[in-house]
């Protein structure tokens, strides 16, 4: 079915700079970014050899958090199928996957919450063909060295001043604090610290998860270019 090239490239360990790491109660998650996973299956598989279809994408649950934004999950069924060069042979796979959209629209919310579901189901599927693809992240006895933290930000990418004392002290990081709604910005790969007397987002691509931040209620500070809160607003919710 592979050849000795592709057999070669699912065989190497996970390259652990490609890990990123978010919280979730007092538990610290590993995992790859969804565009991460579909650039490692075009380089192995090749363009035009491996596809998708969603076999189920349905609603799961539907309410309201005392933000009065609208929280809805989904559940997505993504079924896998990568050819061989020729395109002689095949092979399927299948699973599934779960996502959250908050928003204050309905609209927004089941836009996050089906997106999220059906890029979750295609790593899911994916990490049954090995490391490559994330699956020894769910070996809890591996020890992956350097995991870099939701925080970090790429090296070609001009850091704010504002942001680089939070890299030197990620000890700051909300742990008891956080609500159960700011689960949503750790699963889009956020981070909340605390700046004096206000909550900060930190983390890549920032900006275009700006929906998912503000149905939090953090507010953008043009000055700083970050979005923020302030903790006694945190305290009285």
């Amino acid at each position: 079915m592979f050849n000795d090239k592709q057999k070669q490239a699912l065989s190497y360990e996970l390259d652990s700079s490609r890990i990123k790491s978010r919280s979730k109660g007092n538990v610290n998650l590993s995992y790859l970014e969804g565009f991460d996973i579909i650039e490692t299956a075009n380089k192995i598989f090749g363009h035009g050899n491996w596809d998708y279809a969603i076999s189920k994408l349905e609603q799961v649950s539907q309410e309201l958090n005392h933000n009065q934004n609208n929280v809805i999950c989904y559940k997505a069924v993504i079924n896998i199928t990568v050819h061989d060069i020729q395109h002689s042979k095949s092979v399927t796979r299948e699973d599934v996957g779960f996502g959250t959209g908050i928003a204050k629209t309905l609209a927004d919310a089941h836009e996050g919450g089906a997106k999220e579901a059906v890029t979750d189901a295609i790593k899911r599927t994916l990490r049954s063909f090995g490391n490559q693809f994330g699956n020894s992240l769910y070996d809890k006895s591996r020890q992956h060295q350097n995991q870099p933290q939701t925080y970090s930000q790429p090296q070609t990418q001009q850091i704010p001043p504002q942001q680089q004392q939070y890299q030197q002290q990620p000890s700051q990081q909300m742990q008891n604090n956080t609500p159960q709604d700011y689960a949503s910005l750790y699963n889009l790969g956020l981070t909340i610290m605390e700046q004096g007397q206000n909550l900060v987002v930190l983390g890549d691509d920032i900006f275009t998860k700006k929906d998912s931040i503000k149905a939090c209620g953090f507010r953008w500070d043009g000055a700083t270019k970050m979005w923020y809160k302030p903790i006694n607003q945190q305290e009285a919710a």
